[in-house]
Order: C-alpha cells, then structure tokens, then sequence
C-alpha cells in the first residue's frame, strides 16, 4: 500500500509539472521555440530521475576499484614530438564558466577576478591557450560554457580578445527552474535562452573550471587517449586526497561500473568513513578528457544519465527550494573502458 501511495503521488506531480511546464513553454518567443521546447524536455528527465532515484547510494554496495581503474601517470607512453601539431589539432579546451565570484568578493563572473599582475583567470587563460597554440604552430580552440548569469558579461570581456591568437567559442549552459521544497513545483518566471555554438568537428575535449589554473592541456594524456589501443573514451585526472580535499568527490566501483561520489550522495551516517584520505584516497580534479563522438552518441541515445545530487538553498523572499544538479565527472560510468589518471 505504502509503495503504490508513493507512485501515485509521483505520477500526480509529474502531472502537475507538465502542466506548468507547458505555461512556461506558452512565454516563449517563436524563434526560441524549438530550443526552449528542448531545454524543458531536459528538465522533465532530470526531474523525473529526482523522484525516482535514492537520494544517497547505497554503501553496501561500493566495491573496490578494479586494477586499471586508475592509470598511473609516470606509467604512459611516451609520445613522438613529431605528432605533437596532429594530436593538438584534434583538440578543443572547454572550460566551465558558469560561475559567479560570489565567495570570493566579487560581483561579476568568477572568471574576471584578479589572481596575478592583474591578470584574470580568464586572461591567464587566453594566455596559455595563445602560448599552445604559438609554441606548436596549431590552432586549438577555446570553447567558454557560461550560465545566464555569466553570458552578457563574458560576451563583453571576449571583445579585448580580438587580437589574440585563439578561435574563442562560447554557449550557454541549460537553465533549469528551481524547485519548491514543499510543493515540489518549478519556480519559474518567463523563458529567455541563449543559441548555441555549432558543435566543433575535433576528436577530443579537455574540459575543466576556468579558475583551475593548474589545469592545461597534457601532451602526455592526450596522447594516451588518442593513440593507446584501449584507450578509453573518458579519462578523469585525479590525485591524492589530503586533509584539505577529504569533501572532494572521488571515484569508486557501484553496481560494477566506475562512479563518482560526491559528498552530498553519501549517508550521514558514513560521511567520516568518506572523508578518510586512508579508504578513499583520490579526489576528481575536475579535469576531464572526452571523445567527443562517443559524447554525441550518448546524447543522441539518451543513455547519458549521471546521478541528480539535491542542493537545498534558501532564497531571499524566505522560500526554501531545492536545486537539482548534475557533476560533469558523474557521466563517467557512461562511457567505454573509463578510468582516473
């Protein structure tokens, strides 16, 4: 009785959703249609994933990671400095910059925030792409993922760009309603959405947060992943846990498939046994290497699932919602013979 009360519930609010979602849909501009029509079908999966998945994993049924789970990087082919301009004109660098600077004191994006000689992270950046693209004679390209909140900004910071040596791209990420913790209804206001950039013809992306300064491209990896005979179809670059790092997410075997634990998946009663740098020793660095043909059958078969983490907020007119998300490193356990590096 208890189980068939909670599936009738379940159906009823996904009944009520669509029916909201189709008055949000009515807002939109005609020329927006198709995408926003798209945009809202992505969510109605996502929130359909919420009502059906455990909110926590179950520990029982972590298992150790099996060997080659995790290459070790001292351990990878070497590779031709001949090649180095055709492996390099196979790539393309997205980093994720959909956040604000918030924490940090700052009002804009993340990304214009100051870290060296005046120097953002957006200019060191260009730089590093600038240098890449120089040092090899290659043309690789930079692709920005921003957010509504970071769009407008960015567009107007790319401007100072235009005489750097960098084919910069950018798209904004879907923006997806919150949801009333109550009610468990979208919190919504009209729809206004961004175009997207044509996908690039390349081989391989190297995905990473813009104010991850540590995080370039690897010649070493990225001739791993395009020249290995296993090579895998996702590589997560990860490192040692310390005392600093016992929040970060890590990589585990669930169900026999590689997985990425975030911190808000795991029990309360287990979350000390998480943070131990003894049993769970690496962390995801959020530096992540796809092949970007097997990124497009995911998509296109719609097997591309990655667990929805809930984060509760609490917004200034005292509504308490809750915002469903996914972690790029979580499409992991979607892809052929993925594994850490």
């Amino acid at each position: 009785r208890s189980e068939e009360w909670k599936s009738s519930t379940k159906r009823e609010t996904l009944g009520v959703l669509e029916l909201e979602l189709q008055r949000l849909l009515a807002t939109s501009a005609e020329s927006k249609l198709d995408l926003n029509r798209k945009e809202l079908s992505g969510f109605r999966n996502l929130f359909s994933r919420f009502l059906r998945a455990k909110t926590h994993v179950d520990w029982s049924k972590i298992q150790p990671l099996p060997e080659n789970a995790i290459r070790p990087y001292s351990q990878l082919p070497n590779y031709d400095k001949a090649s180095i301009a055709a492996m390099l004109n196979k790539l393309v660098v997205v980093k994720l910059n959909g956040g604000l600077g918030t924490s940090m004191g700052c009002k804009g994006p993340k990304s214009v925030i100051s870290v060296r000689n005046d120097l953002t992270f957006l200019d060191l950046t260009m730089q590093q792409i600038q240098t890449l693209n120089k040092t090899y004679d290659v043309d690789v390209p930079l692709v920005l993922m921003n957010s509504f909140n970071t769009d407008d900004d960015t567009q107007k910071l790319l401007k100072k760009y235009a005489n750097v040596k960098v084919a910069v791209h950018s798209f904004c990420q879907s923006r997806y309603p919150r949801v009333n913790k109550e009610t468990l209804m979208p919190i919504v206001s009209d729809i206004e959405s961004a175009d997207h950039e044509a996908v690039l013809r390349l081989q391989y992306c190297f995905l990473s947060n813009i104010d991850n300064m540590g995080a370039t491209v690897d010649l070493n990896i990225l001739n791993f992943v395009l020249h290995s005979p296993d090579a895998p179809e996702f590589v997560m670059e990860v490192t040692d846990k310390t005392r600093a790092d016992v929040k970060g997410g890590t990589l585990i075997q669930h169900e026999n498939r590689l997985m990425l634990l975030e911190i808000a998946q795991v029990p309360k009663d287990y979350v000390d046994e998480f943070k131990s740098v003894s049993k769970f020793r690496i962390f995801n660095t959020n530096n992540l290497w796809v092949h970007l043909g097997a990124m497009k059958r995911n998509v296109e078969a719609q097997t591309l699932e990655m667990e929805v983490i809930v984060n509760p907020k609490h917004l200034d007119r005292g509504v308490d919602v809750i915002q469903l998300e996914t972690a790029a490193g979580a499409a992991i356990k979607n892809f052929k013979g993925s594994c850490g590096e």
